[in-house]
């Protein structure tokens, strides 16, 4: 399996669609797949879109529950890695991440006009 870095910077916006989930390493037994360290891994399904183009889907997976990255949320990748793969005749690209955080929301401001007592 090649590894290859990617340049999160260059992805553009990074959105939750599918919440963290418990990534199965046996679908017979229900075993959970550990990482080396024997963390849980978990999968996030995330949306990334560069300016003026369409969507395209990835699953990341990263160690540790990724706390606070719900559906909807913009998020951060941290350390994303391809992998290319390839089993008989099919291949692909599956991901993994070091950390995916949630983006903190703009801060809102109030305003207010006249003379409020």
């Amino acid at each position: 399996m090649q590894s290859i870095p990617v340049d999160g910077t260059r992805l553009g916006t990074m959105t939750c669609i599918v919440a963290p989930e418990v990534r199965i390493a046996n679908r017979e037994t229900g075993e959970v797949r550990k990482d080396r360290e024997g963390q849980t891994v978990y999968t996030v399904g995330v949306a990334v879109r560069q300016d003026g183009r369409r969507a395209s889907i990835i699953e990341i997976s990263v160690s540790g529950e990724p706390v606070g990255v719900v559906e909807g949320v913009r998020v951060h990748v941290t350390g994303l890695t391809a992998f290319s793969w390839a089993m008989g005749d099919r291949h692909g690209l599956s991901f993994r991440a070091d950390a995916i955080t949630p983006v903190p929301a703009p801060a809102q401001t109030t305003s207010r006009k006249g003379g409020d007592a």
